[in-house]
C-alpha cells in the first residue's frame, strides 16, 4: 500500500484526484498507476485502469489471476467491473469511498472468487484526499 500511496502522491502533484494503484504476482509489481483523468483529458483514465493496462502488458495476457491489486481508494464501479473482468484475486483498498464505490453500487463486480481486504492504511489514505478536496475547495 506504501507504494499505491506513492502513487497517489504523483496524482496529487499532478493536480488529479490522488488515488494510486499497484498490482503485484509473486512479490514484484507487474503494474502501477495513478489518476491521469485530467492530463488525459479522459474520464476513464483511473489509477486502478492504468494499472491494469500496464500489468496485462507486462504478463502479455488479459487475466491477472494470482494477482493482487492495492489501491489507495475504494474501486469505483467501472473500475471493479475492469478488475472482475480481468479476474484479479486480491483487492486491497485503503479509504472506503461510500459515495461513490462498489461496495455500495455494484458489489457482486469483482470475479466470485476474488479476497477483498479494505482499511489498510486507512488514515493516509483518507488524508491524502481530504487534503486535496481541502485545498480545491479553498481555490
Amino acid at each position: 500500500m506504501t507504494m499505491a500511496l506513492r502513487e497517489a502522491q504523483q496524482a496529487y502533484d499532478a493536480g488529479e484526484i490522488p488515488v494510486g494503484c499497484v498490482i503485484v504476482a509473486d512479490g514484484q509489481v507487474i503494474g502501477r498507476g495513478h489518476n491521469l483523468t485530467q492530463m488525459l483529458r479522459d474520464v476513464t483514465a483511473h489509477a486502478e485502469m492504468q494499472a491494469i493496462t500496464a500489468a496485462t502488458q507486462t504478463l502479455n495476457g488479459k487475466y491477472l489471476q494470482g494477482c493482487t491489486l492495492y489501491v489507495t481508494v475504494e474501486p469505483c464501479v467501472m473500475c471493479a467491473g475492469a478488475i472482475g473482468w480481468a479476474q484479479v484475486s486480491r483487492v486491497v483498498y485503503g479509504a472506503a469511498d461510500p459515495k461513490r464505490g462498489y461496495a455500495t453500487f455494484a458489489p457482486k463486480a469483482l470475479h466470485p472468487k476474488c479476497t477483498v481486504t479494505a482499511g489498510v492504511m486507512e488514515g493516509e489514505c483518507q488524508a491524502l484526499m481530504q487534503q486535496f478536496f481541502s485545498e480545491k475547495r479553498a481555490k
